[in-house]
């Protein structure tokens, strides 16, 4: 039949044991591994060489720390010896994160308050790091024979081996070389302070210099004036009751200073009332017509809440001085990933360069001191859109 004979070329082509040609060789099987089984390969040879080397270092600094704990040098080098753990545990987070794309942010230092490294001593990152580097040598030598073996009679199972101990690997990471969170929520809070202090300072620096240069000389004046005045008050009384007039009018310039002064020294209305009152009260302030909103569902901390105040206040001046527009804008609310956003606007000339020594130079350091973050958008013609992000630290005294 025609059908056998037609059949017979197929079969032939494709390798068969049909008539017309010799079979075609098979291919060998192909290696069950893609990349990141290799990459998890190389990660877990490295393994063994990185920790005896951490292994070998930890044994002999805890032994040399501890050993002479008792005496002069025992601490400090503990405590330098608890930074290099850290330093051991950074490697092996970005060895992580590039190899096996496990991304682990970095552990804030500890805030420095006591001398010889005690701070170092009560962190308990570094401990974890220090235990991190103890446990690592057996798991490392584990790796080692366990990838090896693997390599040369287990190709099967290589990807679903690698991937095992590699998820050990994993939650070695996360359990002893992540942030702790108290640690870091003490660390926020405590920058969150220092800021707070720095910005009072700057705002007693700028009190002293605004009470030298303004209220104290407008004093002075009066006081010359009415000096002159009761000179010449039996001479020329009409000349006398013009300087008694001009030293008014110096009085009521004082008092103005005086009681700008007070309000910049401690605004009872953000104290009593909080950012809502305090902000709507600095709009109605700004020469420019301004509108604040603000949308917060509870109060910040006060050390916060300050920020916050001076930071707006320091920016409707700037706009009140140099920007020539004819509305403005505060807007406060939080941000879905928890932090504050404030957005000061106006519709004035723009080209504002936060380098050009416009005042925005130092509020941008006070806003960076607590990991807040400033930008600028002023195009030449305008607007202009001021942003402040700032954290909102967890366990900071936040007020309902």
């Amino acid at each position: 039949m025609s059908v056998v004979a037609a059949a017979s070329p197929d079969r032939a082509v494709a390798g068969g044991p049909g008539v017309g040609g010799p079979p075609t060789p098979t291919r060998p099987p192909r290696l069950a591994a893609d990349a990141a089984t290799w990459r998890g390969v190389l990660y877990l040879l490295l393994n063994f060489p990185l920790t005896l080397l951490g292994f070998i270092y930890a044994t002999i600094m805890l032994s040399l720390g501890l050993g002479l704990v008792v005496t002069v040098v025992g601490i400090p080098l503990l405590a330098v010896g608890f930074r290099v753990c850290r330093r051991f545990g950074d490697l092996d987070r970005v060895r992580a994160g590039r190899l096996l794309g496990l991304h682990v942010p970095k552990p804030s230092r500890p805030p420095r308050r006591r001398g010889f490294g005690l701070d170092t001593l009560a962190d308990p990152v570094a401990w974890r790091h220090a235990l991190y580097l103890l446990i690592r040598l057996p798991w490392g030598i584990i790796c080692l024979v366990a990838v090896l073996l693997l390599l040369i009679v287990g190709w099967v199972v290589l990807p679903w081996a690698t991937r095992g101990l590699v998820a050990v690997d994993k939650a070695m990471i996360r359990g002893l070389l992540s942030p702790s969170a108290k640690v870091e929520r003490r660390v926020r809070e405590l920058a969150v302070q220092q800021a707070a202090r720095a910005d009072s300072a700057a705002h007693l620096r700028r009190i002293e210099r605004n009470l030298h240069d303004g209220a104290q000389a407008r004093l002075v004046a009066l006081a010359m004036g009415l000096g002159m005045a009761k000179e010449k008050l039996a001479e020329d009384p009409q000349a006398a009751a013009l300087m008694v007039a001009e030293a008014h009018g110096e009085a009521k310039l004082a008092l103005v200073d005086l009681r700008d002064l007070a309000r910049g020294i401690n605004p009872a209305i953000l104290t009593d009332r909080g950012l809502p009152a305090a902000l709507a009260s600095l709009a109605d302030r700004c020469t420019v017509p301004t509108r604040a909103t603000v949308e917060l569902m509870h109060r910040p901390p006060a050390a916060v809440e300050g920020i916050i105040y001076f930071t707006a206040s320091e920016l409707l001046t700037n706009i009140s001085k140099h920007s020539q527009a004819t509305s403005a804008t505060i807007d406060l609310r939080m941000t879905s990933d928890a932090s504050l956003l404030l957005e000061i606007g106006d519709d004035g000339v723009g080209g504002v360069d936060p380098r050009g020594g416009t005042g925005l130079t130092g509020l941008t350091g006070r806003v960076a001191a607590i990991n807040g973050v400033m930008t600028v958008d002023s195009p030449p013609g305008g607007p202009t859109v001021v942003r402040v992000k700032l954290p909102w630290p967890e366990g900071t005294g936040a007020r309902g």
